[in-house]
């Protein structure tokens, strides 16, 4: 990297070293987990059954974020600005961790904030790659996540959206409006997390059958399986050797 290239991530010091980007606020510890593997009751054989972890999210992230990430952030509040709209009633926090810039987007203003990285001459984030669910059955009231990946062929830079729902209203609005190639990545989403993509042209099931009941990627879906016989013996179900948390 030469001497007048910015950095990937984090941002330059007086004396010119790399150094990351600062934070306004600590990780977000939203549940603790005991064990390797989640085997409760005995069922743990690792020797790690003793482990206490932590679940933790990244926190908002303070400016200078580094590399493009502040020029990204300011021609976004700028363009929302025009529209009339409030940046802090859109983006309800910025985090840049490991070496990736994700802005946190309220549901009701996901699809304007979208056409807007896409549209805008400055942004330009022309692909979408499609949308990731996560699961945090502990981060009360924001328990889904829904995550997408843009990409700007026009000036090379990559960004993250992620809209945070709860278990009991896991409405999305769609983005195929936007980017249609989100279609079936939407469908996917839908069909293993549950997540509702409002305005979808046609949200099915696209992997697990019509009457599949439940979503099969969330982190509280049972195991489920059936007993089996080896040389004689009956092996319990998955579900039924171990409680796992």
């Amino acid at each position: 990297m030469s001497e007048t290239q910015e950095p990937e991530n984090g941002t330059t010091g007086e004396n010119g070293s790399n150094v990351p980007a600062p934070r306004d606020q600590g990780p977000e510890i939203i549940g603790v987990r005991k064990g390797m593997f989640g085997a409760r009751n005995g069922g743990d054989t690792s020797g790690y059954g003793g482990l206490v972890r932590t679940v933790a999210l990244p926190g908002a992230t303070g400016r200078p974020y580094g590399s493009y990430f502040d020029e990204v952030a300011d021609e976004l509040e700028g363009a929302l600005e025009e529209q009339d709209l409030v940046p802090e009633n859109a983006i309800e926090k910025t985090v840049v961790d490991r070496g990736e810039l994700t802005f946190h987007i309220a549901r009701e203003h996901l699809v304007r904030v979208a056409r807007t990285l896409r549209d805008d001459p400055a942004l330009r984030f022309e692909l979408c790659t499609g949308v990731s669910g996560v699961h945090f059955p502990e981060d009360k009231g924001r328990e889904l996540h829904a995550v997408y990946h843009l990409r700007s062929l026009t000036h090379g830079r990559i960004v993250r959206l992620e809209v945070s729902v709860p278990d009991s209203d896991p409405h999305v609005p769609s983005l195929v409006s936007v980017y249609p190639t989100n279609d079936w990545h939407e469908r996917e989403t839908y069909d293993f997390f549950g997540l509702v993509f409002d305005g979808h042209p046609a949200l099915t099931r696209i992997m697990m059958p019509d009457d599949w009941q439940g979503f099969p990627q969330r982190k509280d879906y049972p195991l489920g399986g059936i007993p089996i016989e080896y040389k004689g013996a009956q092996i319990p179900a998955p579900d039924q050797r171990r409680s796992y948390s």
